[in-house]
């Protein structure tokens, strides 16, 4: 009976002896398997594959973005005007001969800008060669040296680029000569008158008559002399003569460019 027993736990151990060596043998086996798996699947180093797909060249690196600058604000639109202030001074050249000899009041003239005309900011308000238009108020010659005449001009409009503008303005400068007449038939008249005065006292002074010729001939010479010291002088305004205008009142004409 004892030996039964021996003999079972032998046989018992045995077993458990084989069972656990078959476990070491599988878990080695399995651990070989899987190591053999790993070294299986790994990939292949290859240079062919890497040649067939060309290298990527370097991308330029990206310049940062400029700042753009600030848009400059839109600029004024032009004026359609232009204006020249009072008291502004026009230069004009006459365009004819005027005389107070010929001339008489009410009588039209004419004047050209003989500079061109601009406003504070530098724009040519009226251009040189612009048309003038006036009047004559006064055309009286000096009636002697020592008394003077009249020669009044006045300007109404002046032309610019094609239009008529009225003008406010006052002459204030012209470049007059004078000129005497010479004897006329009222200087004849005024010798006449003093030859006979000029006789009556010859013949106060001599009772022979010849002091009557020698009176005749003084009251001439006197009668000669008052006509020439009365004579008539006429004011001229020559043909390009400066003459200035003063602008009393500002004047605006349209601007065309």
């Amino acid at each position: 009976m004892t030996t039964t027993v021996e003999n079972w736990m032998r046989l018992a151990a045995a077993l458990a002896t084989a069972a656990l060596l078959g476990c070491v043998k599988g878990e080695t086996s399995q651990s070989s398997d899987s190591t053999a798996r790993n070294l299986t699947l790994a990939p292949a180093e290859s240079t062919a594959a890497l040649k067939d797909v060309p290298a990527r060249a370097a991308e330029p690196a990206k310049a940062a973005p400029q700042k753009r600058a600030p848009k400059p604000p839109p600029k004024p639109a032009p004026p359609t005007t232009l204006t020249a202030a009072a008291g502004t001074r026009v230069p004009l050249a006459a365009s004819d001969t005027i005389t107070t000899r010929h001339a008489k009041a009410g009588d039209a003239f004419t004047a050209s800008v003989s500079q061109d005309v601009k406003d504070a900011a530098g724009h040519v308000v009226i251009p040189a060669g612009s048309t003038v238009q006036g009047t004559i108020d006064a055309a009286e010659p000096r009636p002697n040296p020592n008394s003077p005449g009249k020669f009044v001009l006045s300007v109404h409009s002046v032309t610019v680029r094609g239009t008529s503008y009225p003008v406010e303005g006052s002459v204030v400068a012209m470049d007059t000569v004078q000129q005497g007449r010479g004897v006329t038939k009222a200087d004849a008249a005024k010798v006449g008158a003093g030859a006979a005065a000029g006789a009556i006292v010859g013949k106060l002074i001599g009772k022979d008559g010849k002091g009557a010729v020698i009176g005749g001939i003084v009251g001439a010479g006197a009668g000669a002399a008052a006509a020439r010291a009365s004579r008539d002088i006429d004011i001229v305004l020559p043909k390009g003569a400066a003459v200035t205008l003063k602008l009393d009142k500002p004047l605006t004409v349209k601007r065309t460019s």
